[in-house]
C-alpha cells in the first residue's frame, strides 16, 4: 500500500484552497460587476419587462400677443389607452367603446385584442370630448385607461390663422408659428408606469411610477390684438363689398420690424383646417404671393433718386404730355393727355408714370438696381414663417431701356408684400432696413419669467435721414393733395402711395380688367409708428384703382390703430385738398353752456338731436373739435340753467 506523505497532503490542501479562493473571487467579481456596472442597465431592462407606460402629454406652450392676450391655448381632451392583456371581456368592451367613440365594433375589437402591451384607438380615441370621457369613466372598464391629454384651441377663431398655423392630432406643429417654433412650444411628455406580470395583469402590490411632463414655453409675439382685430374687420368688409379673388393686409412697426398684424382672404379656422382646400391654409399670401407691385414700387425709385441727388422735388420740373418714348416703345400715363407741366413733387402726388421713367433714366440701371437690392428685393426677408417667396427681378445685364423704364414705376418686376412693407418702412424710418419678425420672447409657464428675448435685427442702412425725411414729406403730400387722398385721417399725419398692377395671365400676357390694387401708408408722417399695406385682388363692380379701393381701407386701419395704440392726434401736417365730389369735414363746436337759441348759427352743416328739457346745453356728443361729415348728427343734453 502506497503511503502519501504529509507534505503532499498539505500541497493538495493548499492547491484546493487556492482553487476554491480563485473560484470564489471570480464569483464575487462577477457579482460586483453585475451589481455596480451592469446593475442599472439590467434593472432598466427588468423594469421595461414588468412595466406598462401611459404617456402624459406635455402642455403645449401658449402663444400670446404683445400685451399677453392669449392667441393659442390648450383645452383638456383625454386620450383612451387600452392594455389588451388586462381586458376580461373583449367583446363587451369593444361594444361599449364602439358606441361611445362612434367606431365600428369589429375595428375596436381588432384593436383591443392585439398581442401588445398597450394600444390606442386612432384617431377616434384621441382627444375625446367631455361627454365621451364621462361615459368611459362611468363604465370603469378593466384595461381601459384615460391618459391626460389636450388639444389646441384658438379663442379668436379664424383671426390670424395663417400666422398662428395649427397642430396635428399628436399636438405637433404643422404650419405657421406652431411649426416654426414647435421644438420650444411642445415641451417633453411624461408617463405613468404600471407594473404587470408576464400575462399583462396589473400587480396591485407594486406602486405606480409617475414621471411628470415638462410643459412647453409660452411664446409672446409682436402681434397687437387691437390692430389685428381692425385688420380682420376691414378685410371682411372689403370681401363683402368687392367679392375679390383675394385680399391681404400687413401692419408693421417700422422702428423694429415687429409685425403688428397680418391677415389674408380667404382664411380658415385653425381647429378645422381639414375643412378647406390645402391651397387656402398652405399659402400665407402676405409672404408667399408674388406679383407686380405697380406704383407702390415708385417709392424705391424716389428714394434712390433723392439719395443720389438726381432730382430736387421742388425746383426740378417735368412736362407730361401723356406718354413717353423709350427704346421704340411708348409708355402711357394713367391720365389721358398727361398732367402737363409739374414739379417732381407733383409727379409723386400724381403718380405720373412718365415722370418716374425719367427718374429711372437719370439714375441708370446700375444705380437703380443697386438700391432695389439694398432695399431687400429679390431675396427672402427671413421672417419667422414658412413659405416665403423671393420675388423676380430683371438681371442687370439683361436690362435695356424699356426694362429700366418699366422697373422705375413697378412693372415687369415681381415682389412679395412683406418685401414691400419692409422696404417702405426703411424708406420712412430714417433708412434702416430691419428683418421682420413675430416671435418676441419666450416665457416660463410656471414662474412667468422671460427665458429668451429677441432683439430687432438691422439688415442694412439704405438711405440717409435727410432723404427719409424728404420721402415722408412727399408721401404725406400724396395723401393730403394727391392720388392717396382717400387714406387721409383727420387728426393724424398720414403718408402713403397707391398701387394698381395689371395681372399676368396663364399665357404670359396681361389680363383685361383684372388688377391687384394696393395702398401702402404710414403714420404719423413725422415719426412713423405703423406702416400698413393692403392689396385687393380683382375687386368686382368698382373702378380698379388703388386710390379708390385700397386707400380708404388703409386710412381706416391706420386711424383706428393709432387710436388703439394711444398715439396722440396732432394739428400739424398738410391740410387735405378736396375735389368734387368730396366735401370737407365739419368741426364740432363747443356748445356746453350755450343757449339752444344759438344752435342755428353753430350747426349750419350739422343736424342736432336733443335730450332733456331746458334752454341750456350741459353736455354734448361728440366732443368739441371732432371732425364729422357734413350732415352728421350732434346729440346735446339740456337742462334749465336755474336748476
Amino acid at each position: 500500500m502506497k503511503r502519501v506523505s504529509t507534505v503532499t497532503i498539505k500541497k493538495r490542501i493548499v492547491t484546493v484552497f487556492l482553487l476554491g479562493a480563485l473560484i470564489i473571487a471570480v464569483i464575487i467579481g462577477r457579482l460586483a460587476y453585475v451589481q455596480f456596472v451592469l446593475g442599472d442597465d439590467l434593472a432598466g431592462q427588468a423594469n421595461e419587462l414588468w412595466t406598462r407606460d401611459i404617456t402624459f402629454a406635455a402642455e403645449r406652450g401658449y402663444i400670446l400677443d404683445s400685451e399677453g392676450e392669449v392667441l393659442a391655448e390648450n383645452v383638456t381632451a383625454p386620450t383612451v389607452i387600452v392594455m389588451p392583456r388586462q381586458i376580461t371581456n373583449p367583446e363587451q368592451t369593444a361594444t361599449q367603446l364602439a358606441k361611445i367613440l362612434d367606431v365600428p365594433q369589429d375595428r375596436v375589437h381588432e384593436t383591443i385584442t392585439k398581442n401588445t402591451s398597450s394600444v390606442m384607438i386612432r384617431p377616434e380615441g384621441i382627444k375625446i370630448t367631455d361627454k365621451q370621457e364621462k361615459a368611459i369613466r362611468e363604465l370603469d372598464l378593466s384595461g381601459v385607461y384615460l391618459a391626460k391629454d389636450s388639444k389646441r384651441y384658438y379663442p379668436n377663431g379664424d383671426d390670424l390663422s395663417h400666422v398662428l398655423g395649427f397642430t396635428g392630432i399628436d399636438n405637433q406643429g404643422l404650419m405657421g408659428l406652431e411649426l416654426s417654433y414647435d421644438d420650444k412650444l411642445k415641451g417633453e411628455n411624461g408617463s405613468l408606469s404600471l407594473y404587470s406580470d408576464a400575462k399583462g395583469r396589473k400587480l396591485e402590490e407594486l406602486a405606480d411610477e409617475y414621471n411628470p411632463p415638462v410643459d412647453g414655453l409660452n411664446l409672446q409675439t409682436t402681434i397687437n390684438t387691437k390692430v389685428q382685430t381692425i385688420i380682420e374687420r376691414e378685410l371682411d368688409k372689403a370681401t363683402i363689398k368687392y367679392n375679390p379673388d383675394g385680399a391681404l393686409a400687413i401692419a408693421v412697426n417700422p422702428k423694429t420690424g415687429g409685425i403688428l398684424g397680418m391677415s389674408s382672404r380667404p382664411n380658415f379656422d385653425p381647429e378645422n383646417y381639414q375643412d378647406v382646400d390645402a391651397s387656402i391654409f398652405g399659402r400665407n399670401l402676405p409672404i408667399w404671393s408674388t406679383y407686380e407691385p405697380g406704383s407702390t414700387f415708385k417709392i424705391i425709385t424716389l428714394a434712390a433718386a433723392l439719395e443720389e441727388g438726381a432730382v430736387n422735388l421742388e425746383e426740378d420740373r417735368f412736362h407730361d404730355d401723356g406718354d413717353i418714348e423709350v427704346g421704340g416703345a411708348t409708355i402711357h400715363c394713367w391720365k389721358k393727355g398727361g398732367h402737363g407741366d409739374q414739379s417732381y413733387l407733383e409727379v409723386v402726388q400724381n403718380s405720373c408714370n412718365p415722370g418716374f421713367v425719367n427718374l429711372g433714366q437719370r439714375l441708370g440701371t446700375e444705380k437703380l438696381f443697386s438700391y432695389i437690392d439694398a432695399f431687400g428685393f429679390g431675396k427672402k426677408t427671413g421672417i419667422d414663417l414658412q413659405g416665403e417667396g423671393n420675388g423676380i427681378l430683371f438681371q442687370p445685364e439683361n436690362v435695356g431701356p424699356v426694362e429700366l423704364a418699366t422697373t422705375s414705376f413697378g412693372q415687369g418686376v415681381s415682389v412679395t408684400p412683406i418685401q414691400q412693407v419692409m422696404a417702405v418702412a426703411a424708406a420712412v424710418n430714417g433708412g434702416y432696413l430691419y428683418k421682420p419678425y413675430i416671435a418676441d420672447e419666450w416665457i416660463d409657464p410656471v414662474n412667468g419669467e422671460t427665458v429668451e428675448k429677441y432683439e430687432p435685427q438691422l439688415q442694412n442702412r439704405v438711405i440717409s435721414e435727410d432723404t427719409s425725411e424728404e420721402i415722408r414729406y412727399a408721401l404725406e403730400s400724396v395723401v393730403a393733395q394727391g392720388t392717396g387722398r382717400p387714406a387721409y385721417v383727420d387728426g393724424y399725419r398720414v403718408g402713403g402711395k397707391t398701387g394698381t398692377a395689371q395681372k399676368v395671365g396663364p399665357n404670359g400676357g396681361y389680363m383685361e380688367n383684372n388688377y391687384i390694387v394696393s395702398f401702402i401708408g404710414f403714420a404719423p408722417a413725422d415719426d412713423p409708428e405703423i406702416v400698413v399695406y393692403v392689396a385687393v385682388d380683382n375687386p368686382k363692380d368698382t373702378l380698379q384703382f388703388g386710390g379708390v379701393v385700397a386707400a380708404p381701407i388703409v386710412g381706416t386701419i391706420i386711424g383706428d390703430s393709432l387710436r388703439a395704440m394711444e398715439v396722440e392726434p396732432t394739428t400739424d401736417g398738410l391740410e387735405k385738398e378736396y375735389s368734387w365730389p368730396d366735401q370737407p369735414k365739419v368741426e364740432v363746436p363747443d356748445l356746453i353752456g350755450e343757449s339752444t337759441q344759438k344752435l342755428p348759427e353753430y350747426l349750419v352743416d350739422l343736424s342736432v338731436v336733443t335730450n332733456g328739457e331746458g334752454d341750456t346745453i350741459i353736455e354734448q356728443s361728440p366732443k368739441p373739435g371732432t371732425m364729422l361729415e357734413s350732415g352728421s348728427t350732434v346729440r346735446i343734453y339740456l337742462s334749465d340753467e336755474n336748476e
